[in-house]
């Protein structure tokens, strides 16, 4: 069973002021509610096959690490990367759409597979926790780029 949600919120800039927030994985800790790093394994930074190695928070876990690939990064318009903890694998995708002057971002997040307990937790955290969190989110991407005029 895999667990997923889609999230969408519409920034007051065009793609190519959007762009760097979601594409440059060191700035993520600028846009999230909770503390958040990372640090790349190999490859060029934030390039599609690069590994990179992220610390932050989740239920249970106020040090949660999981490793990860970035999976594609077209400029302006779609960068998607999969992570993997010893819980499972997931996948954060985000996709930009130009609206005149603003640009619409969607975030997916997939579970792709859980393992043990997460099986059933993800399920019950997910909706309660985890998506008020990734509207947290979007909502402080949003107000970062547009304060950031």
């Amino acid at each position: 069973d895999v667990t997923s949600g889609e999230f969408h919120v519409t920034i007051q800039a065009p793609p190519e002021r959007v762009w760097p927030w979601i594409a440059d994985l060191s700035k993520h800790a600028q846009w999230s509610p909770k503390p958040y790093s990372v640090e790349w394994i190999s490859g060029e930074p934030n390039a599609v096959g690069s590994r990179y190695r992220s610390v932050g928070s989740v239920p249970g876990d106020k040090h949660h690490v999981n490793e990860g690939e970035i999976l594609e990064s077209v400029p302006n318009e779609r960068f998607r990367l999969r992570a993997d903890d010893k819980e499972g694998a997931y996948e954060n995708s985000f996709v930009l759409s130009r609206q005149g002057e603003a640009t619409e971002v969607t975030h997916r997040l997939e579970f792709l597979k859980t393992r043990g307990m997460a099986s059933v937790l993800v399920a019950i955290l997910f909706p309660l926790i985890g998506k008020p969190d990734i509207r947290k989110r979007m909502a402080l991407l949003k107000s970062t780029i547009e304060s950031a005029a």
